[in-house]
């Protein structure tokens, strides 16, 4: 169960989300905390611009790998409104981050997909510890995983 500070940088995540979703972007969002709660870098999804790749996750380990020595990276954080896909997952591992906190689960969103009648990604989601088993991992977050399903929903309104 996550703390009030760790709430907040959940907050922050789905409000990412939410920037992403009025951009026109698949509704993500993720925040890089340090090993003091200090909350070092954030993005949103951005692959509504044409590449792919351009998931939170994914830029917040590389700028990780830019900005961090390996102590550093092992205590920091990333907070995220859904779990890491298998190639975010990957990323965070080789990176060397710490530990996950992520609002929603995969198995949740496949599940909103279905339920919706949208078309699974290309991607099959794993849990992230199918991918990377070492790093620790925790969510999703009762009450915050349903914010994350409603902008789903939003973003797929009218489809399937």
């Amino acid at each position: 169960m996550p703390n009030e500070q760790e709430y907040r940088h959940l907050n922050r995540c789905i409000e990412l989300a939410r920037e992403a979703l009025a951009a026109g972007d698949e509704p993500f969002g993720s925040v890089l905390v340090d090993g003091r709660g200090d909350m070092l870098a954030e993005d949103r999804n951005r692959i509504a611009e044409g590449d792919a790749t351009r998931h939170p996750e994914f830029e917040l380990a590389r700028w990780a790998a830019a900005h961090m020595n390996p102590a550093e990276r092992a205590a920091a954080t990333v907070f995220t409104s859904g779990e890491h896909c298998p190639m975010c997952a990957a990323a965070h591992a080789w990176v060397g981050l710490g530990r996950i906190v992520y609002a929603s689960s995969a198995a949740q969103l496949m599940d909103w997909l279905e339920d919706m009648g949208v078309e699974a990604p290309p991607v099959r989601p794993l849990p992230i510890q199918q991918i990377a088993p070492a790093v620790r991992v925790e969510g999703p977050v009762a009450g915050l995983d349903e914010q994350v399903r409603a902008l789903h929903r939003s973003r797929h309104a009218g489809r399937g």
